[in-house]
This record gives structure tokens, C-alpha cells and sequence, in this order.
């Protein structure tokens, strides 16, 4: 399922060299702009795991920062990466330099929100929780100034990491205030903040981030927070913006030393069949160059070879498969440059790059409680995966599948889920086509019922989850039941 966020001005080069081997020779001369990573062998022999190659030490070390306005407040934000003895490399990344790092894109935040939230305790905030929100409501307003102040500062005070960051920042810029409200949000849910966190730490690690990025992102963060903030600005608020980045980051550089002993940063995946179901979806089957680990209702995030920096979100439309394979339904949404470079230019023999595994909404095998389920769109890749999950542990627990699309021709992979209907008769497939029955998914799902004792998983655009979740809600299920991993867009809606 295609992020929203691959709605971004297509203004850049169309390829890129690099890790990639483009599937045919080719005699066009890359813009310099796109030559920033190392060229490295292509499909027929792929480079082990954890193991980058050789590039330019862009990334520069705390002790290479120099001093910038407001370093000396901040250095215990310093002191953080000071723990970077605690992620030593481990495998063949142990005798490598420091410098030899993948100079890939890093985003200060990216990820999707935490499927299902508890319920807020009638605790009373702590005194750092207040004034971080405080200063979160005071920034709001003037979001797009703050996050390119930000990111102003970063590349004039630390030059070297601009080539960490995507050519194009349109999409970037707003994920920082969107992480930021996030955590302001569960800043006293150590729970769920925490989880949040090592997530983000986990995939940072695909883009090259090392524990003393943090510093200088921290520094500059706080120090654009400042001038947009200044009506509630102080030294007591300094403070708690200091203590509150340094514990987020140190879960972060944690989580991500944890993740190096057991898998790689990246994988490599070998498109092995591309097939174009209309004219803007494609299924493709990729085969990773190594194990894969996933849960079905997982996703991951994908980099292919003609946008490098650039990665989007994609569900799994597959349980785990006894051959390896990874199936993926992608669908090119204007401007969107990994979805169309997928679905228009991707061909079997091209090479992608693949994140780890994240995601919650999977099935708790644990019991025996139906599974009501709204795809709309795409959003029917991971579902289909949950109902194949079901089927592999042989259950015969009830299974609900409310399938949406604008038209009929939309509905792309009805026949496969007519197929699994036929087979298991304790699923049922229902197809909601909005121009014919003039509703949506979540307004058929009040027609049917009851599904007070189901448990709720939702997949599609951020508008239908948005309101597939509110009638779930409305029609008896229990919040902590309702199960989705919402894309960026969807940092503040939780109730």
C-alpha cells in the first residue's frame, strides 16, 4: 500500500547511480546531482548484508562540529553520542572505518504511528510533557517556518549531512513537526513512546544514521524551536526540550545497536514478476537477497534505483511464503515518485532496496475472535496477507472482509479474494464499489453486523481510516481493538 507522502513534486532526475546496476547498459551520463553513492555490482552478485561500501566521510563526527549558537547549552545533547561505544559494529561491519558508512538519505524522523494507543491516564503531566506541548501549540501555526528553519540551520552549520537528506525536500520538511507532535503527544506514555522510538531507530539505520548525527540534529532543532517559540521560550523550557531529545535519542541509538547484531540495514530484492493489473496498479513479487523476516499485515519501506534517498511505505500482500518471495501492490499516485518508478519503469531483473519489517497489525493467534476487515484501494495487500496468515495456522475463526474501491474496475484483486472465499468458508468477502452503491467501506459496515466481538483492522487511504475507525468505534468495538498502522498524516487524530 502506497504512502500518501509519495505525493511530492516530481522535479528531479529521472535515474540514479550507485548501489544499483540499471537492468540494460546505458550511455546516458547521470546529472551530478544523482551521483552521490558508490557504485557497486548489480543482480548477478549481490554484496553481503551490513557490509556498505566505500564512500565519502560526509558525515562528520561531534568532536569535527564546530561550535554553532547555543552548542554550549546543549551539551548534553553531546553527551548522548557518547554512547556510541555501546553500538559497535558487529560482523563484517566490526574492522570496517568509521568513515565507510552507506551515504543514504536520513530523515529525522520517518515512520508510521503505533497501531493502537492506551487510553490516557488521568495522571497529571509531568513538568517537561507540559512545556514541550506548550511549545508544540505555540509552533503550530507557523509549522512550514519552523521545520525549514530547521533544516536551514542543519545544512549551514553541518554541511556534511545534506547529502543524508533526499535532493528534494518538499516531502521531508513536514515529518519533523509531525514526529515531534507525536512524541509531545506520548511524551508521558513510556510505553508507547518508547516503542515509537526504537522503531525510528530501527529503519534509521537503512539511511546511514550514526549515533553522532543526533547531536547536531538535536542542536539545531532546539534551536529553531527557539525562535519560533519565544512567547513560552525560557531557560526551564530549554532545559526540558534538552532532557526530552537526549532520552528520545539515546532509545533510538539503542534500539538501532540492538537491531546490528541480529540484520542488516538494508536488503536487496531481485524483481522477479511485475504484473500491471490497471493502468496505475502493479503487483510486484520481489526476491530478497537474503532471508526476510515479516509478519503478515507488516510493511516495509522501498528504495528503487531511479530516486535514491527517496523511500515510501509498502505493505506485504502476502503471508510469509516457503520460497522467500515478497509480493507488494503499488499504485502511482500523481507525482509520486517511487509509486510510478515501481509501476511504470520497474521490470523483472531491476534491483530495489527494502527496510526492515514494522508494523502492528497483525492477528493475535492467541484467540479465537473473528477478524472484521476494511481495505480500500491498495489497502487490501496487507488483508489479503492476514487472511493467508489465518489459513496457514489452520484456524476456522470467522473472517470479515469489506473491500472498497471507486469503481469496479478499481476492485483489481477481487478474483483472488473470491478464490479464498471459495476455499474457506468461514471467510466472507463483501466488494463495496463507491459509484455504484454510493457509500463507502465504513458506511457498508453499519449495514452488517454485529461486530462487537471482532477484532478490527483497517487498511486504506488516511481519509477511510480516519473514518473506518470512528464508525468501528461507533458500532462497539473497543479502541484497543481497532487495528492499523497509520501513515504520517494520521499523527494527531487518535482519540
Amino acid at each position: 500500500m502506497d504512502a500518501p507522502t509519495t505525493a511530492s513534486t516530481d522535479n528531479g532526475p529521472a535515474r540514479g547511480d550507485g548501489w544499483f546496476m540499471p537492468r540494460k547498459p546505458s550511455t546516458e551520463t547521470p546529472p551530478t546531482d544523482v551521483r552521490e553513492e558508490p557504485q557497486e555490482r548489480g543482480p548477478a552478485a549481490l554484496r553481503p548484508m551490513g557490509q556498505p561500501a566505500a564512500a565519502d566521510a560526509t558525515g562528520p563526527s561531534t568532536d569535527a562540529l564546530g561550535p554553532s549558537p547555543g552548542s554550549e547549552r546543549l551539551g548534553s545533547l553531546r553527551t548522548a553520542a557518547t554512547a556510541q561505544g555501546r553500538i559497535a559494529p558487529s560482523g563484517p561491519q566490526a574492522h570496517a572505518p568509521a568513515a565507510v558508512q552507506p551515504a543514504t538519505a536520513a530523515p529525522l524522523f520517518e515512520q508510521r504511528l503505533p497501531a493502537r494507543r492506551p487510553a490516557p491516564t488521568a495522571r497529571e503531566a509531568s513538568p517537561d510533557a507540559v512545556r514541550v506541548r506548550r511549545t508544540m501549540a505555540e509552533v503550530a501555526p507557523v509549522a512550514d517556518q519552523v521545520t525549514s528553519y530547521f533544516y536551514a540551520l542543519l545544512f549551514v552549520r553541518h554541511p556534511g549531512l545534506r547529502s543524508l537528506f533526499p535532493a528534494a525536500m518538499d516531502v521531508q520538511r513536514d515529518r519533523l513537526l509531525r514526529a515531534l507532535l507525536t512524541a509531545a503527544e506520548h511524551i508521558d506514555n513510556a510505553p508507547v513512546l518508547v516503542d515509537y522510538l526504537r522503531n525510528l531507530g530501527r529503519g534509521h539505520r537503512k539511511y546511514g544514521t550514526r549515533a553522532e548525527h543526533y547531536p547536531a540534529l538535536g542542536e539545531c532543532l532546539i534551536g529553531a524551536l527557539s525562535k519560533y517559540a519565544p512567547a513560552v521560550w525560557d531557560a526551564e523550557t530549554e532545559a526540558a526540550w534538552v532532557r526530552t531529545y537526549t532520552t528520545m535519542s539515546q532509545v533510538m541509538i539503542d534500539a538501532a545497536a540492538a537491531d546490528e547484531l541480529r540484520a542488516p540495514a538494508w536488503w536487496y530484492g531481485e524483481v522477479v514478476s511485475h504484473d500491471r493489473r490497471t493502468p496505475d496498479v502493479a503487483v510486484i513479487t520481489v526476491r530478497p537477497d537474503q532471508p526476510y523476516p515479516f509478519l503478515a499485515g507488516q510493511y516495509t519501506s522501498v528504495e528503487t534505483p531511479w530516486w535514491p534517498r527517496i523511500w515510501r511505505h509498502y505493505s506485504f500482500a502476502s503471508a510469509p511464503r516457503s520460497d522467500g518471495l515478497l509480493t507488494f501492490h503499488v499504485k502511482a499516485v500523481p507525482a509520486g515518485w517511487v509509486s510510478n518508478a515501481l509501476v511504470h519503469r520497474a521490470r523483472p531483473g531491476d534491483i530495489i532496496r527494502l527496510g526492515p519489517a514494522t508494523g502492528s497489525m497483525t492477528v493475535d493467534h492467541t484467540t479465537d475472535t473473528g477478524l472484521l476487515c476494511l481495505g480500500g484501494g491498495t489497502g487490501i495487500a496487507p488483508i489479503k496477507a492476514l487472511v493467508e496468515d489465518v489459513v496457514k495456522h489452520g484456524e476456522r475463526r470467522p473472517v470479515e472482509v469489506f473491500y472498497g474501491a471507486r469503481t469496479g474496475h478499481d476492485l483489481y484483486d477481487i478474483d483472488t479474494m473470491f478464490r479464498l472465499q471459495q476455499t474457506h468458508p468461514w471467510l466472507s468477502v463483501r466488494a463495496v464499489v463507491a459509484q455504484e452503491a454510493r457509500l463507502q467501506v465504513p458506511d457498508a459496515v453499519r449495514e452488517y453486523g454485529p461486530w462487537n466481538e471482532y477484532d478490527a483492522y483497517v487498511s486504506g487511504p488516511p481519509g477511510m481510516i480516519r473514518s473506518g475507525v470512528d464508525v468501528l468505534r461507533d458500532v462497539g468495538i473497543p479502541s484497543e481493538r481497532i487495528r492499523h498502522d497509520s501513515v504520517e498524516e494520521l499523527v494527531v487524530i487518535g482519540k
